[in-house]
């Protein structure tokens, strides 16, 4: 069940945001409900992505094993070709 919470806006914000609706035909509440929903899981994607980056040098810290980036970039030059070899083997 969906509970009330509020927030606070400058009049400058909510005339922009009032605009938006009146545009789109939808009301302000929706426009803010929809733009938090957005900026949620964005940041929830970049959150994840910093996680596993920070794994990864973890990892890499604890046992040294990588493919250089000159490695993956002829890797990845060769993509959707018909010379496309396998990924890089890690080493260290």
């Amino acid at each position: 069940m969906a509970q009330a919470t509020s927030i606070k806006l400058d009049d400058e914000m909510k005339g922009r945001v009032r605009q938006l609706a009146e545009a789109r035909k939808r009301t302000s509440h929706w426009i803010m409900r929809e733009a938090i929903a957005q900026y949620v899981e964005r940041e929830e994607r970049r959150e994840a992505l910093r996680r596993g980056t920070v794994e990864a040098w973890e990892e890499f810290q604890q046992n040294g094993v990588h493919a250089t980036a000159e490695e993956v970039n002829q890797w990845l030059a060769t993509w959707g070709t018909d010379a496309e070899p396998p990924a890089p083997e890690c080493h260290e």
